[in-house]
């Protein structure tokens, strides 16, 4: 018996009823299976990790599907399980949230930062549809650093760095206090480990000598809670290393000279409990000067609200005083995951609307067509930005990174505001777009109708990432035809260059790789982005080249597997290159012609494909098979179904009884709530193909099949 995994569904069973925690026995039956055999550096069954990451899910009160994708996070990449498995045996929702945190196995980066950027964007691009990505994604980065110190010394570092630069401030923008606080001492501890050990011997010291003083003012704030007659309570929190570390570095301080090491926290019911608490403790003790922070009027960019105070009490030392609702404690603690946590409160919905707000701002990077590369830095720069508030003439608050100026402010209110701005005022003064605003401006924008839109020039003045995307998306729009034909010369000039004809590598099957993998949505979105400037030509080019060669080399390998020849004769033509074409995509046992083109050999179709009807049928050349092809092909079927369940299930079996093999599964449902089935199989000839349709064909939901 794996004590780990019995923990883990005695816990489940008690949060979950009986069908859901049902799910979860067959997700961890399934998962455990795949793993199977598989273990950690750290000698333990590699099961025990996404056991332990739904363990972190489940803490943070998230749903059953969110904690079954947690179970299968790593399936995907690491075992023979497929998206197609995943969606048939447990859903689309699940097998969604399993994708969004799967890394790219399928292509080659120049760099592993290209690639852990590119990793980062998909992520990104997944978070925008569903928030639960990044939290199993935290989860599963807050296991790995719990058990981090089986890796050699260098991955260590590799991975505290990218932590406490990516995920640590991320967990913080999502307002989840403590999974931020132990990623910080985690990463503390790996990447400063001589700090670390001398603070984890000295503040314990340190604390259990102040801990009498935090008692009496514990005390002394429950007498206050009661003279006012208000219900709340009082607690002394320690501060975790890392934040105490950075407080003495950021202030050039020893550690002797670094006194507030427990904050003292009070909760009470209300808002106006909070503000009279704060009025009885600054009558009592005096408050020092720049150190009162009211985050309940003006929360921080992750909905945090609490009133902040130190105070210089009669025990002759500083006390740093936090004041806050129990509603707001429990955002405090739980951020984005209070959603799930407390579904019946409408302001934990709320705020994770509000925290949403930053994260599409940081899609409108991603929907701009922007490089994996540029998205990465600017996501650390936002993540890493601090903020200065600034007043509408309405009395509204907004929020900017520090640097902000008018026009990121114009942004930040609507986007036509910031396209048709022509001068700002601050206080009732126009001052120039350009200055840098500053906490408690109040800002006024000027606009114009006939303004014909933004300056280049603020691409080099803004600061916010939501004002640059806005401008560079007006541009983008503004001269896409333009974008295309440049985009398409600069690839076409430049395949030239390497030899090859850019029709010849834009073919439809590696195009449609590239554009997934970019989140490009057509041909001339991919010309744009290279006409834009979003993609360089050697992000494009290099690519297309790569699956042109490798289609090559297997066409020549087939040849010499059939002694030099093809497996198709064309009458009258047996010097020339033969090559299948692209838009119809012959199998053996299709009727088939030949077509010469010119300086490209014969291209055999398909009798009655599209692209030969218009041609003059003497141009067509007769072409047949030989008796015995040895080669294996791949066939796309289209099935249109009704949208039953266990239906792609069925399909599959069926697959799997003729013993041929799935290359490419697709599933959706359309506007009709029908089902669209793409699979692609691996045949060795029609006949195979022709017994799978039918057999397909006679299930009882199934419409329609055929060649796609």
């Amino acid at each position: 018996m794996d004590e780990v995994i019995e923990r883990f569904k005695s816990k489940y069973r008690l949060v979950y009823d009986d069908s859901q925690a049902e799910l979860l026995d067959r997700i961890l039956t399934y998962s455990e299976k795949k793993h199977r055999g598989q273990f950690r550096q750290n000698g333990e069954p590699y099961i025990h990790h996404p056991v332990e990451v739904g363990n972190i899910l489940l803490e943070l009160g998230l749903d059953v599907s969110a904690v079954g994708a947690a179970l299968l996070h790593d399936t995907v990449e690491d075992t023979d399980a497929t998206e197609g498995d995943i969606y048939s045996l447990f859903g689309q929702e699940i097998a969604e949230l399993v994708m969004g945190v799967t890394k790219l196995a399928k292509f080659t980066f120049k760099s592993k930062e290209d690639e852990q950027a590119e990793n980062f964007r998909r992520m990104y691009f997944a978070m925008a549809k569903d928030i639960r990505v990044i939290l199993i994604k935290l989860a599963d980065r807050l296991h790995n650093m719990r058990t981090i110190a089986s890796k050699r010394r260098e991955r260590q570092i590799a991975i505290a760095t990218e932590t406490l630069e990516i995920y640590s401030p991320l967990a913080s923008r999502l307002g989840l206090s403590y999974i931020k606080c132990e990623l910080e001492d985690l990463c503390f501890q790996v990447l400063k480990p001589e700090e670390y050990e001398k603070l984890v011997r000295e503040i314990p010291l340190k604390r259990a000598e102040r801990q009498g003083l935090v008692n009496l003012l514990c005390a002394r704030l429950n007498n206050i809670i009661k003279e006012l007659g208000i219900t709340g309570e009082v607690s002394g929190r320690p501060k975790h290393y890392y934040s105490i570390y950075k407080k003495m570095d950021k202030q050039k301080k020893t550690f002797e000279q670094i006194y507030d090491l427990t904050a003292v926290r009070v909760i009470v019911s209300t808002i106006k409990d909070c503000y009279e608490v704060l009025g009885m403790i600054h009558t009592l003790w005096k408050p020092m000067p720049g150190r009162f922070k009211d985050y309940i009027s003006v929360p921080k960019q992750n909905n945090y609200q609490s009133l902040h105070t130190t105070v210089m009490t009669s025990f002759g030392m500083p006390f740093e005083i936090q004041i806050r609702t129990y509603e707001m404690h429990k955002i405090a603690e739980y951020g984005i995951a209070a959603h799930w946590l407390y579904k019946e409160n409408n302001r934990a919905a709320d705020a994770m609307d509000r925290k949403l707000e930053w994260l599409r701002d940081v899609m409108d990077v991603q929907n701009d067509s922007v490089s994996p590369q540029e998205f990465y830095e600017s996501l650390k720069v936002d993540l890493y930005s601090g903020m200065v508030y600034v007043f509408t003439p309405k009395g509204d608050v907004v929020a900017l990174p520090e640097g902000s100026t008018p026009i990121d402010f114009a942004y930040g209110v609507h986007t036509e505001v910031g396209n048709t701005c022509i001068g700002a005022k601050i206080d009732n003064k126009e001052v120039p777009l350009e200055t840098k605003l500053a906490t408690g401006d109040y800002v006024e924008i000027l606009t114009s109708p006939n303004s014909k839109g933004p300056s280049r020039d603020w691409l080099r003045i803004v600061q916010s990432t939501q004002a640059k995307a806005k401008i560079k998306a007006f541009f983008k729009k503004e001269i896409k035809d333009e974008n295309i034909e440049k985009g398409k010369k600069m690839l076409a000039d430049a395949a030239t260059e390497y030899g090859y004809d850019l029709d010849e590598l834009m073919d439809k099957r590696w195009v449609e790789v590239i554009m997934k993998r970019y989140t490009l949505s057509s041909v001339d979105d991919l010309y744009a982005s290279v006409g834009y400037g979003g993609y360089k030509v050697e992000q494009i080019l290099p690519k297309l080249i790569d699956f042109y060669r490798k289609e090559e080399k297997l066409k020549a390998e087939n040849q010499d597997k059939n002694g030099g020849t093809s497996d198709i004769i064309v009458n009258g033509y047996d010097d020339q290159i033969i090559r299948m074409a692209r838009c119809c995509n012959p199998v053996p046992g299709d009727e088939i012609v030949g077509y010469i083109s010119h300086g490209k050999g014969i291209a055999i179709h398909r009798k009655g494909c599209n692209n030969i009807r218009h041609i003059d049928q003497d141009m067509l050349l007769e072409a047949h098979w030989r008796g015995h092809t040895s080669s294996q092909f791949v066939i796309a079927l289209q099935i249109e179904t009704l949208n039953t369940a266990g239906l792609l299930a069925e399909i599959t079996k069926y697959v799997s009884d003729f013993k041929l093999s799935i290359v490419h599964l697709n599933a959706r449902v359309d506007k009709r709530n029908h089902g669209i089935i793409n699979i692609s199989i691996s045949a060795n000839n029609m006949e195979e193909i022709e017994s799978l349709k039918e057999k397909i064909a006679s299930i009882k939901d199934v419409d329609r099949v055929y060649r796609y």
